[in-house]
């Protein structure tokens, strides 16, 4: 949601709470995201891949876009809203999403959604967006397909669409324009568009370490030589001890297919339908049959299995087809996944399009109260689980226990989370036994964020530009020798210091000792950068020297960044700035 007046910042706010969306306003309205300038905002955001709803004039829209345009099957969509959310226009993506926001927002506030695109207008429905559930085969052939039908052609609808039926095409049974509606492979070409409802469920067992492309050969062969179309496929299942197999996982994949996961109580509940139940199998892992009973147990009640177990060396491989397409996520659970995201030091123009993605992915966030703080007004829908400064650990196994029942979770820290964060802690965590199982089988990805020392460097110049090193004065986890000692060796080496944790309430002695040590190796006048709640409202950025660091000066929320012998301070644009000369100078002289 892109605001620039007062008015359309009430009706941001109130189209961002239909659709789920983020507001970002013009200084100095006040938002969960800023900016001065619109274009360079709305233009990384179109970058992106986000929906942009503009309440705006769309001649703004229009012209700061026009130069981005290019594949429209690539194009978020795009719309603009009057001020009073009168109109609602959709300028790009009306077929990717567009059209369904406009009338999403349109109900909302009460105007009215200006569908434009053709076939919205005329037939009341896009050819080239089934609804959920289906796909289309061949989009390639839908403007040809629309075209013929604008010009007065008929259609004649082969198999069962609900959805087209009850369209405003015209229908006939000399129709020369074919709509197919099948679970069976079939071509499509100008005159013929083919869809696929998704109501199979590919049921695949395997021995642990199977080859991926063993597996993915059986599925390929299972699904052709049924004349089943893999864009049928509503989802793959297993059991849920194969919730970390590659070969199973690199299979949903390949067929662009969402993977499910059964306990063995719940496959062993589909024993009275299965065509080749196993008592090996059951001996094993607790159920007469994977492939097939998961395949039937996605599928649900009302499904039939339309290929029984076929086998390769290492794997199984079943088809059940429901009556109806399904939705996946209504059936078993996901594999989970637990992403450990670094939100950067606050400013919202400093998190990543990753860890943006993974935050709005999430089914579930987890992190300190202050850091879910400032990413409010991300994904509103999921669950929030906060907890106080110092419980890092609880919060860690909150969030690898809700990873394991299935569930998208991020993990948020301030920074880089791999830098004195929360990343090393899933590992440690992992690493030891008492997990429940699928803690351990959930996907962990860890998204980076700019670390506290980068946006203080960033800030001042660029202190970092030579041999750097990062340490913690922290005591609580590591013992003050050892901190001590790297002291000494950072400053005998002639590193540039950034000290996190530089001190705390209980804490006041570790910065003036590090001080000290670091005198009796560097000039008293190297300069020191203190930087306090960067990003976030009340920061500040100062250049001292060593001799007069202050550590009264300094908090918990601070990160002090010790020049090298070599750094220096200069006066650049009236501002004070602070850099480490790499050598190029030398590089010149021997040239």
């Amino acid at each position: 949601m892109i605001a620039l007046t007062v008015p359309g910042l009430e009706t941001a706010r109130l189209a961002a709470k239909a659709v789920g969306g983020e507001v970002h306003a013009r200084d100095p309205l006040e938002a969960e995201a800023s900016f001065a300038d619109i274009a360079p905002r709305v233009r990384a955001l179109f970058e992106a891949g986000r929906p942009i709803l503009g309440v705006c004039a769309a001649g703004i829209l229009i012209r700061i876009l026009a130069p981005l345009l290019g594949d429209k099957r690539a194009e978020p969509p795009v719309l603009a809203i009057s001020e009073d959310g009168a109109s609602i226009v959709p300028l790009l993506g009306g077929h990717r999403g567009a059209n369904d926001l406009a009338r999403q927002v349109a109900e909302a506030l009460g105007g009215r959604a200006a569908i434009t695109t053709a076939g919205d207008a005329r037939f009341g429905i896009a050819l080239d967006a089934p609804p959920p559930g289906w796909i289309l085969a061949n989009p390639a052939d839908a403007k040809p397909v629309m075209a013929a039908l604008l010009a007065g052609a008929s259609a004649r609808l082969e198999g069962e669409a609900p959805w087209l039926a009850a369209s405003l095409i015209p229908f006939s049974a000399e129709g020369t324009v074919r709509l197919v509606a099948s679970i069976q492979d079939a071509p499509g070409d100008e005159a013929t568009l083919v869809y696929h409802p998704r109501r199979l469920a590919v049921g695949i067992g395997s021995e642990r370490g199977a080859d991926p492309a063993e597996v993915a050969t059986l599925v390929r062969s299972t699904l052709a030589e049924a004349g089943l179309a893999p864009g049928a496929v509503a989802c793959v299942a297993s059991v849920d001890l194969k919730a970390d197999e590659p070969a199973i996982l690199a299979a949903a994949e390949a067929l662009g297919a969402p993977v499910r996961f059964f306990g063995a109580a719940r496959l062993e509940a589909e024993t009275p339908r299965l065509a080749n139940p196993s008592d090996v199998v059951f001996a094993e892992i607790g159920c007469h049959g994977v492939a097939e009973a998961a395949a039937l147990a996605a599928a649900g009640p009302g499904a039939e299995l339309v290929v029984p177990k076929r086998k390769s060396a290492r794997a199984t491989c079943a088809v059940a087809a429901a009556p109806e397409p399904f939705d996946p996520r209504a059936v078993g659970r996901a594999r989970g996944r637990l992403a450990v995201v670094g939100t950067g030091p606050g400013e919202a123009g400093w998190l990543t399009p990753e860890a943006r993605r993974l935050i709005e992915e999430a089914d579930a966030i987890v992190g300190y109260r202050l850091y879910l703080e400032l990413i409010e007004g991300l994904n509103p829908k999921a669950e929030r689980f906060s907890s106080d400064l110092g419980a890092e650990e609880e919060r860690v196994l909150v969030a690898l226990r809700l990873a394991g029942e299935g569930l998208s979770v991020a993990l948020v820290s301030s920074g880089d989370p791999g830098i004195y964060a929360l990343a090393t802690l899933v590992f440690e965590c992992l690493e030891r036994a008492g997990l429940p199982d699928g803690a351990r089988r959930a996907e962990i990805v860890v998204a980076p964020g700019i670390s506290a020392m980068q946006a203080a460097a960033a800030r001042i110049g660029a202190p970092l530009g030579h041999d750097f090193c990062a340490i913690s004065l922290s005591d609580l986890l590591t013992d003050w020798e050892a901190i001590e000692a790297r002291v000494r060796a950072a400053a005998e080496a002639d590193f540039v210091i950034a000290f996190y944790n530089p001190v705390s309430r209980r804490r006041r002695t570790q910065l003036a000792a590090a001080k000290a040590i670091l005198l009796a190796h560097r000039p008293p006048d190297t300069p020191v950068v203190t930087a306090r709640n960067l990003g976030r409202e009340g920061e500040t950025v100062e250049v001292t020297m060593l001799s007069a660091l202050d550590p009264e000066r300094v908090d918990m929320l601070t990160v002090v960044i010790v020049g090298a012998s070599t750094s220096r301070r200069i006066a650049v644009g009236g501002a004070e700035r602070v850099y480490t000369p790499r050598g190029y100078a030398r590089k010149r002289s021997a040239e």
